[in-house]
């Protein structure tokens, strides 16, 4: 399989995961700490999964894999909806956070349409 880093989506995942990141260092307060670190878990979670299927024998493994960090897209954008809801995320980083995990899976989607050809 060819590097990882040569895969635009690990780039735009790998770029999510640093803004959700930032966004999460921007929670306060302890009773928000759970929402803060599966906002970066999951954020995390998507381009490793990008790394660790790109590292697999066969495409689908690969594909496998690209599941799993597509799921971490819905799982991402669902702790933005509620730090959003609850008002510990500002509106403004709830839409570029949005925006960038829908890109990301809009790419997922369609790397996977490829391989399963």
């Amino acid at each position: 399989m060819a590097n990882f880093k040569n895969l635009e989506v690990w780039e735009k995942a790998h770029a999510l995961s640093l803004f959700a990141h930032q966004v999460a260092l921007g929670i306060r307060g302890a009773m928000y700490s759970s929402i803060k670190n599966q906002m970066v878990r999951a954020a995390l979670s998507i381009p490793t999964n990008i790394v660790e299927g790109r590292e697999q024998k066969t495409d689908a493994e690969f594909a496998r894999y690209l599941r799993y960090a597509l799921a971490f897209t819905s799982e991402l954008e669902y702790h933005a909806i509620a730090g959003r809801d609850i008002g510990v995320i500002k509106v403004d980083d709830f839409i570029s956070l949005s925006a960038q995990a829908k890109t990301v899976r809009m790419m997922l989607f369609g790397l996977l349409k490829r391989l399963d050809k």
